[in-house]
């Protein structure tokens, strides 16, 4: 039976800036997007109010997408190596080095936060600090919109980074609004050389 012990930021950031630069050459791009992707994150971003963090931003270009839509909008990522190759990319946005379990933003202060296949990494025991700190810091009626590694059961695998984490869009789903928010759509997409792909978007509901 698969282990789903939780992994340590530094386990994680360790193995993206081992293959940092092969990473960034791959996805780097919006090129390498999927086009159902960059509709759906279009029409979302049309929905919010800035500004908008791109947690997990890897070098950047879903950050700069964000930025394309008129949205005022910063990236962070647990990885340096992404955040300078983000910084030299794209000088004209905000990049920097953080953590998804303690955001260095006011408590409602953001009209979104897109988190991209940056959980993946998270345990089902991890998940919740995460989705927590986007609710703290999303204001009543913000967005939130998840991209995610979609299975029939919650469970690791081996990702060619570190061991990555599949879940059902119910379940997932039920964590959101565990967390406090609103589910407004979910999608899922399977083809020939890809796994099974899962996005959500959820608003964040409004504090007691």
């Amino acid at each position: 039976m698969e282990s789903t012990r939780a992994q340590s930021g530094d386990t994680v950031r360790e193995a993206y800036s081992a293959r940092s630069q092969e990473y960034s050459d791959l996805f780097g791009c919006m090129t390498s997007t999927h086009p159902s992707d960059r509709s759906l994150v279009s029409s979302w971003a049309a929905t919010l109010i800035s500004p908008v963090l791109d947690a997990g931003c890897g070098p950047g270009q879903w950050t700069d997408f964000l930025a394309e839509s008129g949205l005022a909008v910063s990236g962070i990522d647990l990885v340096p190596k992404f955040v300078e190759r983000a910084r030299l990319q794209y000088p004209d946005i905000s990049f920097e080095v953080g953590s998804f379990e303690v955001l260095d933003a006011a408590t409602e202060s953001l009209g979104g936060v897109l988190s991209w296949y940056s959980l993946i990494h998270h345990s089902p025991q991890d998940i919740k600090a995460p989705l927590a700190e986007f609710a703290r810091v999303i204001r009543p009626g913000g967005g939130l919109l998840v991209g995610f590694f979609e299975g029939a059961t919650v469970g690791p695998f081996d990702h060619a980074a570190t061991t990555a984490f599949r879940w059902p869009v119910a379940e997932l789903g039920q964590e959101l609004v565990t967390a406090g928010f609103e589910v407004i759509e979910t999608h899922t997409r399977t083809g020939i050389g890809y796994r099974p792909h899962g996005a959500i978007t959820a608003r964040r509901q409004s504090t007691p």
